[in-house]
This record gives structure tokens, sequence and C-alpha cells, in this order.
């Protein structure tokens, strides 16, 4: 049995059954739409009868998912959110991977993995039909099939290294959001070739990035096939392109303020998270609060701040991916034209605090024995604690919120 378990791929299985079990338990409560799920999950029904455009500010594929869903299981709690369960599955297994691949040692990647399954951005948005989860789980999963292209015979890498870009294709066909990761993959490969070629063996850079764009960018524009069958205003091959700058136009607008509205400056310190439930629903008063487990985004900080100061040391090609994988998903959104920012702009960022922990923990791992068992302990202790608020579960009356409030702008 000890055998079974230091081999990664069963006990990356192992932490995807224990996952999927946890994001699946009690999953259709509430039975009732909350947050953003007023917007998703109409337009799902429409894409599912092809009625016309809908909630037309983002790509289809998400929302082509959580079609799936309401075809498969029902138009209930359950079809709007099953598949939202399996990407964030994909998302605790794709930083596994990404740990695996990128140190070879178990017990980074198991850590890793334990914070984002225990770090409650992941647990609260694979229970909820949002565009998010789905882009996320593209994201990792295809970071991961490009850094498995990089360990690969020759034979192997070009494959890996098209699957990795179908899949970053998709993440974008999910939200825009997910696009910069297309270009962070090119300079990732650039700037890694260059200090070792014989990295992603049998493939030249510049192949590679053509390679990279073009597969990314036509599955992109793949994911919009379902609206060319539209019984009402129906994309065609003139008005694609001139419908993604309406897309621009909707993404930038000026929207009115928010009472969960945030600067993208203050989402690592944990400032402001967003009730997505807060109301008497199913017999109970419940709630769903998308925040950061402290101990991950605050730690996760510190993590990544070591990371790179131990980068500009060593030149340790791990410490540095670590910490820029972080900074670069991070710094975007001080780019992104958005006029309003909100707390959940911050979950693909949160997950990467996961890789640069584990790394962190990895490579001092002769400073810090036992310190990493300790950690992990904390984070499942406040993910035990905090858990009422974030799984809907019954709650004592209307004012039990205030025993979580830590911080003013938690209320």
């Amino acid at each position: 049995m000890l055998a079974f378990l230091r081999r990664p791929l069963p006990v990356a299985l192992s932490i995807a059954i224990v996952a999927q079990i946890l994001f699946l338990w009690r999953l259709t409560v509430p039975g009732i739409l909350m947050f953003d799920e007023i917007h998703y999950v109409p337009a799902a029904r429409r894409l599912l009868a092809l009625d016309g455009p809908a909630n037309v500010e983002h790509p289809l594929f998400a929302k082509m998912l959580i079609a799936g869903g309401i075809a498969l299981f029902g138009d209930n709690a359950l079809g709007w959110r099953l598949f939202s369960t399996l990407a964030a599955t994909a998302v605790v297994t794709g930083v596994f991977a990404l740990l695996w691949l990128g140190t070879r040692r178990l017990r980074p990647a198991v850590t890793g993995a334990l914070c984002a399954l225990l770090g409650f951005t992941v647990f609260v948005q694979a229970r909820i039909a949002m565009l998010d989860g789905y882009m996320a789980a593209f994201v990792v999963t295809g970071a991961a099939c490009l850094l498995w292209a990089m360990h690969g015979r020759p034979a192997q890498v070009r494959r890996r290294w098209i699957a990795g870009a179908v899949l970053l294709g998709l993440a974008t066909g999910c939200k825009w959001t997910a696009a910069p990761y297309v270009a962070f993959a090119g300079i990732a490969l650039i700037l890694l070739k260059r200090g070792r070629p014989d990295r992603w063996r049998g493939m030249a850079t510049i192949p590679a990035l053509l390679l990279l764009g073009g597969v990314s960018v036509a599955t992109y524009f793949a994911t919009f096939a379902p609206a060319f069958f539209y019984t009402h205003e129906p994309l065609t091959l003139a008005t694609i392109l001139p419908f993604q700058l309406y897309m621009y136009g909707q993404q930038t607008q000026v929207l009115p303020a928010h009472t969960y509205q945030s600067s993208w400056w203050s989402w690592p310190l944990d400032l402001r998270p967003i009730w997505y439930l807060y109301e008497p629903v199913d017999g109970a008063q419940r709630g769903v609060l998308m925040i950061g487990n402290p101990a991950v985004l605050w730690g996760g900080l510190l993590a990544v701040a070591a990371c790179a100061i131990g980068w500009l040391r060593t030149r340790d090609v791990r410490l540095g991916a670590a910490a820029m994988l972080w900074i670069a998903g991070f710094v975007i959104w001080a780019i992104i034209p958005k006029s309003l920012g909100f707390f959940y702009y911050y979950y693909l960022p949160s997950i990467w605090l996961c890789i640069a922990i584990a790394v962190a923990f990895d490579h001092w791992r002769a400073r810090v024995a036992g310190w990493d068992e300790a950690y992990l302990l904390l984070v499942a202790g406040l993910f035990v604690h905090f858990y009422p608020i974030l799984s809907a579960a019954a709650l004592s009356g209307p004012r039990a919120f205030t025993r979580w409030m830590w911080l003013p702008g938690w209320a």
C-alpha cells in the first residue's frame, strides 16, 4: 500500500477523488440561482435552445458546458453546477501535475494540491455555475500539458504542446482573461529554451510559437460554432470578427457602482470578499462567502516573495517560475480595462499562490522540515472553521455571519 502511494498517478487520483466528493457534497443547496448564476444559467438555457445571443460580453464555451449540464441532469441546481465541480477537480489535479512535473517530488505536489483544495476559492467556485471555474481549469491543465511536453520524447513533444494550446484556446473561449496566458506560455518557452535548448526536444522556438498561437486562436474561434445555428441573429463568417469588437465594447463599458466592487490591489490582502448568497433559503438561513483562506492568501504572498528573492540569489528556475506565475497573473489586472473589479477576478492568481507555497517549502525543506505539515494543518483547520459559510450550511440566524467576520470589509 505504501509503495502504491509513492507513485504520482495513484496519489493524484486519490486527491482528485477526495476533491470531487467534497465538491459534490450538498451541491444542490441552495436550490436557487445565486450571484452571477442569474446571468449565466439563463444564457446557457438560450444557448441550449439555440435561441439567439445572450450574455454577449463573454465567449460561449463555459456557457456551453453549463448548458451541457442542464441537458444531461435537468434545469436544476445539479444540472447548473455539476460540471463546475469537475472543473474544480481538474484545477486541483492540475496543480498537482504542475508541481510534480516541475519538481519531480511528491511532497510539494501534494502540498500544492491540498492548498488548492482547502484554499476556499476553488471550493466555492466548484459549487456555482460561473465562467471563472471553467476558465481556470483549462488554464491550469493547459499549463500542465505544456510543461509535460518539455519532458517528452521528440515524438511526444508536439502532441502534448498542441494539447496545451487547445486547452488554452478553450480557456479563452470561456473568458478572455485567459488570453494573456497564451503569451505567458510563449515567453516561458523563449526564456527556458534560451537557457537550455534541449528543452522541448525536436521543436524549434519559432515553429513552437506559431503552433501555440495558431492552435489556440483556431480553438477559440471554433467555440463560437453554436452561434452559427441561432434561430435569431446567427453569426456568420462575415460577422464573427466584428462581433469580437462588440464583445470588447461590452467588456469595457462603464458600469454603475456595485456593493461588492473592490480594487485589484486589495485582492491579495483578502480585504473585500463577496457574499454569493446570504438569505433564508431551503428552510434555513444560509450563506456562501467567496473569500480566500487567510493562511493561503497571506502565507502565499510570503512564499511569492521568498521565491522571488531566492531566484535573484540562486537563479533557480523553479523559484523564478513560481514567483513570476503569480506576479504576471496578478499584474495583468492593473492593465485590463475594466471599470469595476471584484474579488473573484483573483481566482486564478489565488491558485498560483499554492504553487509558490509548495515550491518554497520544497526549496528550503532542510530548514523548514515539518513546517509544511503544520502549515497544512492550519489551512485545513481554517477550512473546517469557515466551512458553514463556504458551503451554504444551515446557520443559526440572520446575524450568524458575525462569527466569521475577522475584518470590517468581510461583512
